[in-house]
């Protein structure tokens, strides 16, 4: 009985979350979480960003997303006056960003996000916010 109880427990937590999917380039719900993360990328460099994904992942109403933001056309943002510019003058940036989102009320929200990271600043992200570890993995 107890058996029993854990695996119902178990079955039902991975029906909650979902399977992970990634959203193929011009859903709906791609777009959604796109435009979510342009607004504080957009504040940092500047408007008119579109994101080169590498990375996209989504699983339970959360989202990862590994990628280049881009200028429109594939286009090279330029990081002069912004708060990058004197670490990728030094050498310490890389041009990419990661973000985690999280989707409520029917909208994605921005949870964290790291623009110009040379490490792997979402490692641990999974334990600190509640997030699924299946979207950070390749």
């Amino acid at each position: 009985m107890c058996l029993f109880l854990l695996l119902a427990v178990f079955l039902s937590d991975a029906a909650a979350q979902g399977e992970v999917s990634t959203p193929r380039s011009g859903d709906r719900e791609r777009r959604a979480i796109l435009d979510a993360l342009r607004v504080p990328v957009e504040k940092e460099l500047g408007p008119k960003l579109v994101f080169k994904v590498d990375h996209l992942k989504v699983q339970g109403g959360w989202a990862f997303l590994r990628g280049v933001p881009q200028r429109p056309g594939g286009r090279a943002v330029d990081y002069k006056g912004t708060v990058y510019a004197q670490a990728r003058e030094d050498g310490v940036f890389d041009d990419w960003v990661c973000a985690l989102l999280r989707k409520r009320g029917g909208k994605w929200q921005v949870v964290k996000y790291v623009i110009g990271a040379t490490d792997v600043p979402y490692v641990g992200w999974d334990e600190e916010f509640g997030a699924p570890a299946a979207i950070f993995k390749d």
